[in-house]
């Protein structure tokens, strides 16, 4: 029963997580301010925004789309192998 064997997890510092690193967030920054409003937890978010750790729009979206395709391809590869190896002579009395 538990105990030793979970890996050890470092739970970051909250002072790194700073506004100015997330440009978005920026914006929804002034846009508060102009309406004389101000968000205390919007440093809560910034880590959605770092692009060391999660990579750029761009790149999610590359990786989500295409995460399962190197196996995909590889068993499409294989399934027309097989048959075309073992069930080749079926042509159903065309040819």
């Amino acid at each position: 029963m538990g105990g030793g064997g979970a890996p050890n997890y470092k739970i970051p510092d909250w002072q790194i997580y700073k506004i100015a690193d997330a440009p978005p967030l920026i914006e929804t920054q002034k846009a508060l301010a102009s309406q004389g409003l101000k968000d205390p937890w919007l440093r809560n978010e910034v880590w959605r925004y770092s692009e060391k750790q999660f990579g750029t729009h761009n790149q999610r979206i590359f990786k989500a789309f295409f995460r399962g395709a190197k196996w995909g391809l590889l068993a499409a590869v294989a399934t027309v192998a097989v048959e075309k190896t073992f069930f080749a002579s079926d042509h159903h009395g065309h040819g």
